[in-house]
């Protein structure tokens, strides 16, 4: 693998999801189909939204972007895990270091994709007087170009302070994905500073989001409850039912790896945490967004139609 004067790995075996030879292939099926589902819902959203006018506004801005980044990040992941549940996956230390820099760069991107939302929400509830100028073109661009700076200025740190680290004390990642956890572990020199990028990053990532999307969401609460028709609170309350249950699922698991308290046998937890984060809700997303949504069923039966009718 190396010479005693040149130690760092220059290649990792990616262990994957389980070890055990009766799950491979029906795991292989069940995230080949799930990884399908996710392209198929996220690309039809994303159309839709690109040929309905009524759907050109900045809460279906925001969606747009969400679905761009649940699309990408999770053809970062995916087609590499599918591989290891058919033969050994080997990655090399400069794609491994690539993998890691797109998926920090649209996991952060997505933490502060949810939080504009949540602003929205607030806009559109506590503010509608004075909702088009607070929700200007101007300000949801730079909302968004905002969430995709922290996440590049984020996926830098980590991928640059991972680049220094020597990799000498085995090459078998035990995970599907190079994440940041499993490859500190196979380090021979000091993690310290790691740690610390790991602490400072997720800290403004989940930390600051989550404390905006809760104030954004009690003020909602508030206003709601002074809404004397039951009627206007349940219409207000089903705007923003869809985005409190994908940021509970988002922030629920990703959150889950990097607060806990390290433990034996902690390894498959992770691994489970992750693949619901990076997997399963990039597929939920848009059933979450869509199925109770009035203005997407209405866009897709227009679509629908206008196709129909071509052919």
């Amino acid at each position: 693998m190396a010479s005693s004067n040149d130690s760092s790995v220059k290649e990792f075996i990616l262990l994957g999801l389980t070890q055990r030879p009766e799950l491979q292939l029906p795991l292989f099926f069940l995230f080949l189909g799930i990884y399908v589902v996710s392209m198929v819902g996220n690309l039809g959203l994303i159309v839709l939204i690109v040929l309905n006018r009524h759907l050109h506004t900045p809460m279906y801005y925001f969606l747009f972007n969400l679905s761009f980044t649940d699309l990408c990040y999770s053809s970062v992941i995916t087609p590499k895990m599918l591989v290891s549940f058919v033969k050994q996956n080997v990655i090399s230390h400069a794609e491994c270091m690539t993998q890691l820099f797109f998926f920090a760069f649209f996991v952060i991107s997505e933490c502060f994709i949810l939080t504009s939302m949540a602003y929205d929400r607030y806009a559109a509830i506590c503010k509608p007087l004075i909702y088009q100028i607070t929700m200007s073109h101007q300000v949801c661009f730079v909302l968004m170009m905002s969430g995709y700076i922290m996440g590049f200025l984020g996926a830098i740190a980590h991928t640059v302070s991972m680049l220094r680290l020597t990799f000498c004390d085995g090459s078998i990642i035990n995970h599907y994905m190079c994440d940041i956890p499993p490859l500190l572990k196979l380090s021979c020199t000091s993690t310290a500073i790691n740690e610390l990028v790991v602490f400072i990053v997720v800290g403004v990532s989940v930390i600051v989001p989550s404390l905006t999307i809760f104030i954004s969401y009690t003020l909602i609460l508030s206003n709601i409850l002074c809404i004397h028709s039951a009627k206007g609170r349940s219409k207000a309350l089903s705007t923003c039912s869809s985005h409190m249950i994908a940021v509970s699922l988002f922030f629920g698991s990703s959150s889950f790896i990097y607060f806990k308290s390290s433990s034996v046998g902690s390894v498959d937890q992770d691994k489970i945490s992750t693949v619901f984060y990076t997997i399963v809700v990039p597929m939920m997303n848009p059933f979450i967004y869509s199925l109770r949504n009035k203005d997407v069923k209405i866009a897709l039966n227009k679509t629908l139609k206008k196709r129909c009718s071509v052919s």
